[in-house]
């Protein structure tokens, strides 16, 4: 069974959440750009005490970055699996259930096995309990639509494993860890986004009418991909978004080497388009930087993969504002006579806020360089990163679900012009004629 169309206050929920997760963004960006993530040298406890009951009169300096990351991540861990449980309804109380019990004996086992690792098996057992209690509660609510309690289930699955890996981050003290840490930190906000997007009233008005248009179209013959309407534009959302990923997994493995700006002046690189970086060059560099900053050396890989990062930027405010150029100039996208599920016309808006999104974060890059990448601007810089990937994510959702009218593929200009059933009875003659029939 399916829960009722439109849920509000789960919708409300799934916002809170993806608010929650892009604010604990912001604090792990602070623990970074503050050089705090060793300030709490032991995990799960802060320095011998539960986390949970870390005295505040110890919360000094580093300290209050890292604690106060560790106590928000919890409380979304809590969210998410509230938030999973709500998007399974009652089917979901079992597995639940069984997924508690064995982090729970899973904790045990430790405490058993390994008692020096008795902080960790403790852990453990309170997140199992936490999904066993979840798993208990009785909450008469039916499941929602397919897919979102198997994003549910990967929301829960992935806080767990990001929580893992901040752990291990501090027990191993390894940066490679850190970088894998940030990137699955913005991954998985973008599945939270995901999930308010597919919650809200908007996306399922649109889906309750989406059945009819697929039923009339399913036998049509089929047009080349890239004669489709707008398949193009989807492909061009898809490549910017993941280009915007990759310049974010740049960024992760530059902050967490923690050898402050490889590169010191902006737009210049040492005074010159393309550095040079044999040794003699890096050699002045360096001598450079112990005068002035008395911060360790950087090598030529740190240098090059700065300047990556730079041409990647310019790659990306390029690729974005084609993005908005062809949402604009697309005929589906016209204002004034928006079709009735207004989907062209939030691509438009998303698009022009994606561009925004993109030029504030080029004058952040740049003002991390000037500024000497304070903490503030660096964090922002973050910041920002993750609200346009996520931004890109949801256009692509968007596009590739509007432009997927039928499995056989009917034009988009029949579907977005509000056709009649004849007219999509009329596409199923396009294979042997060879063109559209005319709009009515």
């Amino acid at each position: 069974m399916t829960e009722s169309p439109h849920n509000r206050w789960l919708h409300r929920f799934a916002v809170l959440t993806a608010l929650a997760t892009l604010a604990l963004i912001a604090i792990g960006g602070l623990v970074t750009s503050h050089d705090a993530g060793m300030s709490v040298p032991d995990w799960p406890n802060s320095y011998g005490y539960n986390m949970f009951f870390f005295p505040p009169s110890k919360w000094i300096g580093g300290i209050l970055y890292e604690h106060t990351h560790r106590l928000w991540a919890s409380m979304v861990g809590l969210l998410i699996v509230a938030l999973a449980r709500w998007l399974g309804g009652r089917e979901a109380r079992r597995p639940l259930a069984i997924v508690g019990a064995l982090e729970m004996l899973g904790g045990i086992a430790i405490f058993a096995r390994w008692p020096e690792q008795k902080a960790t098996g403790g852990f453990l057992m309170g997140v199992g309990g936490v999904i066993l209690l979840a798993a208990l509660v009785w909450v008469r609510n039916k499941r929602s639509a397919a897919p979102l309690p198997q994003l549910g289930w990967l929301a829960l699955a992935l806080v767990q494993i990001q929580g893992l890996l901040g752990g291990l981050r501090v027990v191993l003290f390894k940066d490679q860890i850190g970088i894998f840490h940030a990137t699955l930190a913005q991954l998985f906000f973008v599945l939270t986004c995901a999930i308010a997007l597919l919650t809200s009233g908007w996306w399922l008005r649109r889906e309750r009418r989406a059945p009819a248009r697929l039923e009339n179209g399913a036998r049509a013959n089929s047009l080349p991909a890239e004669r489709m309407p707008g398949a193009s534009l989807s492909l061009l959302f898809l490549a910017t978004t993941t280009l915007i990923l990759f310049q974010l997994i740049l960024g992760a493995t530059m902050r967490h080497q923690h050898a402050g700006l490889s590169i010191p002046d902006f737009p210049l690189a040492y005074g010159k388009l393309w550095p040079a970086t044999d040794p003699a060059s890096l050699a002045v560099y360096n001598e450079r930087r112990i005068e002035v900053t008395s911060i360790k050396p950087v090598t030529a890989f740190q240098i090059e993969l700065q300047m990556v990062h730079r041409v990647v930027a310019l790659l990306i405010l390029g690729a974005v504002g084609l993005c908005a150029w062809k949402v604009r100039r697309s005929r589906f996208s016209r204002p004034g006579k928006p079709p009735e599920d207004g989907a062209p016309d939030l691509m438009r808006r998303l698009a022009y806020a994606w561009v925004g999104l993109i030029v504030v974060q080029a004058g952040l890059g740049a003002a991390t360089i000037l500024s000497d990448k304070a903490a503030d601007i660096a964090t922002a810089h973050v910041l920002v990163g993750a609200l346009s990937l996520a931004t890109g994510a949801l256009l692509s959702i968007i596009a590739l679900r509007f432009f997927q009218c039928a499995p056989g593929n009917v034009p988009a200009e029949v579907i977005l012009k509000g056709a009649s059933a004849a007219d999509l009875r009329g596409t199923m003659e396009i294979g042997s004629a060879g063109k559209m029939p005319a709009a009515r």
